[in-house]
């Protein structure tokens, strides 16, 4: 595969928590400027309501000299998908693993804020809405504008609702989401970012934009993250690495430093990764996907499209299996460069 002479303009969508696999993910992106030109980020509903998410995303900003990659808030709340509807399908059909910002009522205020491990940013995200921002910024660059999407697909999903000629413009979509032979971590049918907002992702499923590319669980379940990996990262001291050790090591899962055989998984970071060193990918395929979205235990899981519903949908490149030493290796590598 050749590589690109010139780094590619990325635009990260992200429902960022306090650090965990969206903020490594930011960190890979910033420590390759060779391979990646920010444009920059796109805050979205998910693991956290989109208020706390950018503050997150402000503070991994400013911990990173890089206050000059500005963050945009997009969509509140998923297009459908409500914490009641998510409560009554739980009483019906058995409780979800993870809820995400569900669980949160969304902030009020700055006050209402939680603060950031490195305490807060006293930054505050653009006034321009994200949705906007993707439109303007695929619109002034087209073919050439590459979505990193790892969180919900709400965002997108509005733009593409917005200006469906907006499909064709976007150079590549790389995502972290969903799960197709493999069972769900939210539910046994679904993956948390395609739960969370399951009509998002049909939208964006059955558009025809040229080139999709899939991180689900299929192949994230190849990629554990051990006490051993976090123990070699955080003996490198730096911002980043305290900061993945407070994260990682203590602050609820996994938690390393107390629940030594816990383990996690490389979700988001191999959805960015991929940006960086594609081939760390040894098995895909393509496939005509879809997303079920009634009311109902399969909500949210991926299922084959029937092309007669979007006869226009263009294929997803779904990634199955990894060189993991090569995947570890250049995540080590990049959350521990000074």
């Amino acid at each position: 595969m050749a590589l690109s002479a010139t780094p590619e303009k990325i635009i990260l969508d992200t429902d960022s928590g306090p650090f965990n696999d969206d903020g490594a993910a930011l960190v890979m992106l910033l420590q390759s400027p060779s391979k990646v030109a920010l444009q920059g980020i796109t805050v979205v509903p998910g693991n956290v309501w989109p208020d706390q998410g950018a503050e997150y995303m402000l503070a991994h900003t400013k911990m990173m000299h890089r206050t000059d990659v500005l963050v945009f808030i997009g969509a509140e709340a998923p297009l459908v998908h409500t914490a009641a509807i998510a409560a009554a399908a739980a009483e019906k059909f058995g409780k979800q693993n993870y809820i995400g910002a569900f669980a949160q009522k969304p902030a009020r205020s700055h006050k209402d804020l939680k603060k950031p491990f490195y305490g807060f940013s006293g930054l505050a995200p653009q006034k321009q809405n994200a949705v906007d921002f993707l439109i303007e910024t695929i619109e002034r660059n087209p073919g050439d504008v590459v979505v990193l999407a790892i969180g919900p697909m709400t965002n997108l999903a509005m733009a593409l609702r917005i200006r469906p000629e907006l499909e064709t413009k976007i150079k590549k979509l790389v995502f972290m989401g969903g799960a197709v032979h493999v069972p769900g971590n939210t539910t046994k049918a679904a993956e948390f970012n395609f739960w969370f907002d399951p009509e998002a992702a049909q939208i964006v499923l059955r558009s025809k934009i040229p080139t999709k590319v899939m991180f689900g669980l299929d192949i994230c379940n190849h990629a554990p993250l051990t006490k051993s990996l976090f123990d070699q990262i955080i003996a490198v001291k730096t911002p980043v690495t305290r900061l993945y050790e407070e994260d990682f090591g203590r602050r609820g899962f996994p938690g390393f430093l107390t629940k030594t055989h816990q383990t996690a998984y490389l979700w988001d970071e191999l959805a960015a990764g991929y940006l960086i060193d594609p081939m760390f990918v040894t098995k895909s395929e393509s496939m005509a996907l879809d997303v079920d979205t009634k009311f109902g235990a399969d909500y949210g899981r991926v299922i084959p499209l029937d092309k007669k519903l979007a006869p226009e949908a263009t294929p997803v490149q779904v990634m199955l299996d990894l060189d993991a030493a090569r995947a570890y290796a250049l995540y080590k590598d990049l959350l521990t460069r000074r």
